[in-house]
């Protein structure tokens, strides 16, 4: 603006001097104000662009849309070829068992460890399943077809049944592995069926594996870590009643009875463990509510953790403070990664609690408080940057937003 226009918009008497001084620092002020403006819009817009993408998922009943499962599916493709870095479980027998990844486990050498390898071959075949005409499915599908070929399998099975193996990836790896064998069963899909049928002689050697091993069980392992027993026997009887092994439900089901129907008090304030992805105690609770009716198991749960708060006034907030979020202090780092996984598995027990209990529990309103707030936290936090919890998050998000382990 002129300064001259400036006189002529003044209704001042401009002759007594003051405001025309004062109006062209007013001027600059305003501009950078406006500057500063814009700037915030744009750093804002870029924000929202590189930000997880779950606009249009449903927090609370576990939906996610297909922008979310298009950031699942190439974080799950950028690593199950990804042979190294690799850390592998292998007891070495002589000479002859000195060999790369890729030649020990040829199905699932990727994802930095087996078991990751095997539940990222889990979510591409669920998100396949879930969003079949997205632009990722022809890639993971020809990922899965590479993976999981009838000779590639044959080799995973060979290597179980190999000599000093019998507690290899027992028994948190084994219980994903029935996860995809599962998730397979139950998709009506040619390459699904025979990718299926490939897996078999693998699956059959996990299943008696397992079948030697829990029985001889004394006492369940208690830790939030892979040897968590809980958390296993809870995917092995989704696994058991899918498929309709009766045998090893009802061997899964009298395990978990035996650990834990006796259980009380257990001691949420000593959670987290710094290197936790799973909770101990809920853990326990979300094994315990798939072989309790409600009423059984809402009783149980009153006494297995009394810290659950009840329905507050209906004019107060459900508080959250019983169960805070955790925050990993570095997630470059493999072990302290595990703390934004267990925002996500929290999420997905609490939800599963909740949906065991009456309707009219007053404890479902602290229940949901503590789910919602666990979920944004731990979704927020898949975001790829680190390999180090690239390789597995994606499929503790897909897990918790299909309500995989709730489903019927």
């Amino acid at each position: 603006m002129a300064d001259g226009e400036i006189r002529q918009l003044d209704p001042f008497n401009v002759g007594q001097g003051w405001l025309r001084l004062a109006l062209p620092a007013i001027v600059s002020m305003m501009r950078r104000v406006i500057a500063a403006v814009f700037l915030f819009l744009s750093i804002a817009a870029v924000a929202e662009n590189t930000a997880p993408k779950f606009a249009t998922a449903n927090p609370s009943f576990g939906g996610f849309d297909v922008q979310a499962a298009q950031r699942f599916a190439k974080l799950a493709l950028a690593c199950v070829e990804k042979e190294y870095p690799n850390k592998i479980s292998h007891v070495l027998n002589s000479d002859a068992d000195v060999a790369p990844p890729r030649k020990l486990t040829p199905a699932f050498y990727g994802c930095y460890d087996w078991h990751s390898s095997v539940h990222g071959h889990w979510l591409l075949v669920k998100l396949i399943r879930t969003f079949p005409d997205a632009s990722f499915a022809r890639s993971a599908r020809d990922a899965l077809r590479k993976s999981l070929s009838a000779e590639n399998l044959k080799q995973e099975a060979a290597y179980l049944r190999g000599a000093g193996r019998a507690s290899f990836e027992r028994p948190y790896g084994l219980a994903w592995l029935f996860q995809l064998c599962a998730e397979l069963r139950e998709w009506d899909d040619e390459q699904a069926r025979e990718m299926s049928a490939n897996l078999r002689p693998l699956e059959e050697e996990a299943v008696e594996r397992l079948k030697t091993w829990l029985p001889k069980l004394s006492h369940p392992v208690r830790i939030g870590e892979h040897d968590q027993t809980a958390f296993a026997l809870g995917l092995m009887l989704d696994y058991a009643r899918s498929t309709g092994n009766e045998a090893f439900a009802k061997l899964a089901s009298d395990s978990a009875k035996k650990f834990f129907l006796a259980d009380k008090d257990c001691p949420l304030n000593y959670e987290p463990s710094g290197e936790d992805f799973l909770s101990p105690c809920l853990g326990e609770a979300d094994v315990m509510r798939r072989m309790l009716s409600p009423a059984e198991f809402a009783k149980w749960l009153k006494d297995f953790l009394p810290q659950i708060p009840a329905a507050p006034p209906q004019s107060e907030r459900p508080t959250i403070d019983w169960l805070p979020i955790v925050v990993s202090p570095d997630p470059s780092d493999p072990k302290l990664a595990h703390l934004d996984g267990l925002n996500l598995s929290r999420a997905w027990m609490l939800e599963g609690i909740i949906s065991a209990l009456p309707a009219d529990d007053l404890r479902r309103p602290a229940l949901a408080g503590a789910a919602d707030a666990h979920r944004r936290a731990g979704l927020t936090a898949v975001t790829g940057e680190h390999y180090e919890g690239g390789h597995w998050l994606g499929s503790f998000a897909v897990y918790l937003t299909t309500r995989r382990g709730i489903q019927k």
